[in-house]
Protein backbone atom coordinates (compact mmCIF):
# COMPACT_ATOMS: atom_id res chain seq x y z
CA UNK A 1 0.00 0.00 0.00
CA UNK A 2 1.52 3.74 -0.68
CA UNK A 3 0.16 6.97 -1.27
CA UNK A 4 -1.37 5.96 -5.22
CA UNK A 5 -3.67 3.89 -4.16
CA UNK A 6 -5.38 5.00 -0.66
CA UNK A 7 -9.06 5.24 -0.78
CA UNK A 8 -11.88 5.51 1.49
CA UNK A 9 -13.23 2.12 2.67
CA UNK A 10 -16.39 0.68 1.18
CA UNK A 11 -19.53 2.40 2.06
CA UNK A 12 -18.02 5.04 3.45
CA UNK A 13 -18.70 7.64 0.97
CA UNK A 14 -21.55 8.56 -1.28
CA UNK A 15 -22.30 10.24 -4.26
CA UNK A 16 -23.92 13.92 -3.80
CA UNK A 17 -27.20 15.35 -4.85
CA UNK A 18 -27.04 17.12 -8.14
CA UNK A 19 -30.13 19.24 -7.79
CA UNK A 20 -32.36 20.48 -10.53
CA UNK A 21 -30.67 18.60 -12.96
CA UNK A 22 -33.54 17.66 -14.89
CA UNK A 23 -36.35 14.78 -14.51
CA UNK A 24 -34.16 12.00 -15.06
CA UNK A 25 -31.86 12.59 -12.49
CA UNK A 26 -35.26 12.28 -9.66
CA UNK A 27 -33.84 15.80 -8.13
CA UNK A 28 -35.36 18.23 -11.09
CA UNK A 29 -38.08 20.39 -11.03
CA UNK A 30 -38.41 21.98 -7.15
CA UNK A 31 -34.91 20.76 -6.46
CA UNK A 32 -36.44 18.61 -2.76
CA UNK A 33 -37.68 22.01 -1.84
CA UNK A 34 -41.02 21.18 -1.85
CA UNK A 35 -43.54 24.02 -3.57
CA UNK A 36 -43.42 27.70 -3.04
CA UNK A 37 -43.31 29.81 0.13
CA UNK A 38 -40.37 31.51 1.82
CA UNK A 39 -38.30 28.67 2.09
CA UNK A 40 -38.29 27.44 -1.40
CA UNK A 41 -36.51 31.07 -2.79
CA UNK A 42 -33.30 31.71 -3.30
CA UNK A 43 -31.45 33.20 -0.52
CA UNK A 44 -33.91 32.36 2.38
CA UNK A 45 -32.58 32.84 5.72
CA UNK A 46 -34.00 33.07 8.68
CA UNK A 47 -32.91 33.93 12.19
CA UNK A 48 -33.09 30.82 14.49
CA UNK A 49 -34.97 33.29 16.93
CA UNK A 50 -37.50 34.62 14.73
CA UNK A 51 -41.09 34.29 15.92
CA UNK A 52 -43.17 34.87 12.37
CA UNK A 53 -43.38 39.03 13.47
CA UNK A 54 -44.90 37.73 17.01
CA UNK A 55 -42.61 39.88 19.67
CA UNK A 56 -40.02 37.74 20.39
CA UNK A 57 -39.57 35.54 23.62
CA UNK A 58 -36.26 38.40 24.33
CA UNK A 59 -38.08 41.19 24.61
CA UNK A 60 -41.13 39.77 26.60
CA UNK A 61 -39.14 38.50 29.47
CA UNK A 62 -39.13 41.51 31.77
CA UNK A 63 -34.91 42.59 32.21
CA UNK A 64 -33.73 43.21 36.15
CA UNK A 65 -30.68 43.98 37.14
CA UNK A 66 -27.25 44.91 35.41
CA UNK A 67 -23.47 44.26 34.97
CA UNK A 68 -21.40 47.11 37.02
CA UNK A 69 -18.50 47.62 34.84
CA UNK A 70 -16.48 49.02 37.93
CA UNK A 71 -16.87 45.86 39.90
CA UNK A 72 -13.49 44.80 41.02
CA UNK A 73 -12.90 41.07 40.65
CA UNK A 74 -12.88 39.50 43.89
CA UNK A 75 -11.50 35.67 45.10
CA UNK A 76 -12.20 34.38 48.45
CA UNK A 77 -10.79 31.77 50.40
CA UNK A 78 -12.42 29.92 53.92
CA UNK A 79 -10.19 29.74 56.82
CA UNK A 80 -10.64 25.38 56.15
CA UNK A 81 -8.34 26.28 52.54
CA UNK A 82 -5.80 27.64 54.76
CA UNK A 83 -5.69 24.83 57.33
CA UNK A 84 -4.90 22.65 54.11
CA UNK A 85 -1.86 24.52 53.53
CA UNK A 86 1.35 23.96 54.80
CA UNK A 87 2.98 26.16 57.78
CA UNK A 88 5.63 28.40 57.80
CA UNK A 89 5.77 30.69 55.25
CA UNK A 90 3.56 33.76 54.61
CA UNK A 91 -0.15 33.00 53.10
CA UNK A 92 -0.07 35.30 50.12
CA UNK A 93 -2.57 35.35 46.44
CA UNK A 94 0.31 34.11 44.89
CA UNK A 95 0.83 30.95 47.38
CA UNK A 96 -2.90 30.41 46.78
CA UNK A 97 -3.12 30.46 43.31
CA UNK A 98 -0.07 27.68 43.42
CA UNK A 99 -2.19 25.40 45.16
CA UNK A 100 -4.96 26.14 42.73
CA UNK A 101 -7.11 27.54 45.56
CA UNK A 102 -8.06 31.05 43.37
CA UNK A 103 -7.81 31.42 39.77
CA UNK A 104 -6.39 35.10 39.89
CA UNK A 105 -3.83 36.44 42.03
CA UNK A 106 -4.40 39.85 40.91
CA UNK A 107 -7.93 40.04 42.08
CA UNK A 108 -8.41 41.56 45.37
CA UNK A 109 -8.45 38.55 48.27
CA UNK A 110 -10.97 38.25 50.84
CA UNK A 111 -10.56 35.52 53.56
CA UNK A 112 -14.15 34.15 55.10
CA UNK A 113 -14.32 32.31 58.48
CA UNK A 114 -15.81 28.59 56.98
CA UNK A 115 -13.86 25.96 58.85
CA UNK A 116 -11.43 25.44 61.58
CA UNK A 117 -7.79 26.38 61.86
CA UNK A 118 -5.18 24.40 64.02
CA UNK A 119 -1.77 25.99 63.34
CA UNK A 120 -0.51 28.97 63.12
CA UNK A 121 -0.27 31.24 60.02
CA UNK A 122 0.45 34.47 58.38
CA UNK A 123 -1.85 35.79 55.87
CA UNK A 124 -1.89 38.85 53.38
CA UNK A 125 -5.13 39.70 52.11
CA UNK A 126 -7.46 42.84 50.87
CA UNK A 127 -9.90 42.19 53.50
CA UNK A 128 -11.23 39.50 56.33
CA UNK A 129 -14.55 38.72 57.86
CA UNK A 130 -15.14 39.08 61.73
CA UNK A 131 -15.01 35.27 61.92
CA UNK A 132 -11.83 35.23 60.09
CA UNK A 133 -9.95 37.36 61.35
CA UNK A 134 -10.52 35.92 65.00
CA UNK A 135 -10.30 32.27 63.89
CA UNK A 136 -6.91 32.86 62.65
CA UNK A 137 -5.61 35.21 65.99
CA UNK A 138 -6.92 32.56 67.88
CA UNK A 139 -4.73 30.16 66.82
CA UNK A 140 -1.51 32.13 67.30
CA UNK A 141 -1.37 33.58 63.43
CA UNK A 142 -1.69 37.02 62.02
CA UNK A 143 -4.48 38.57 59.46
CA UNK A 144 -2.18 41.36 57.80
CA UNK A 145 -4.20 43.41 55.81
CA UNK A 146 -3.27 45.15 52.45
CA UNK A 147 -3.60 48.71 51.95
CA UNK A 148 -4.52 49.59 47.91
CA UNK A 149 -4.09 53.25 47.23
CA UNK A 150 -8.00 55.25 45.72
CA UNK A 151 -7.79 55.79 42.43
CA UNK A 152 -7.37 59.68 42.23
CA UNK A 153 -10.63 61.34 41.07
CA UNK A 154 -9.66 62.15 36.86
CA UNK A 155 -12.27 65.01 36.61
CA UNK A 156 -12.73 68.34 39.29
CA UNK A 157 -16.36 69.83 39.84
CA UNK A 158 -16.79 72.80 37.12
CA UNK A 159 -17.77 74.74 39.97
CA UNK A 160 -14.97 73.95 42.59
CA UNK A 161 -12.41 75.09 39.81
CA UNK A 162 -14.12 78.15 39.41
CA UNK A 163 -14.10 79.40 43.04
CA UNK A 164 -10.50 78.55 43.40
CA UNK A 165 -9.90 81.22 40.56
Amino acid sequence: MNLGNLKPAKGATKKRRRLGRGPGSGYGGTSTKGTKGQKSRAGHSRRPWFEGGQMPLQRRVPKRGFTNIHARPVETVNVSDLARLPGGETITAEVLKAAGLIQNPKARLKVLGDGELKQAVRVRAHAFSAGAKEKIEAAGGTAEVIEVKARPKRFKKKNAVAAKK
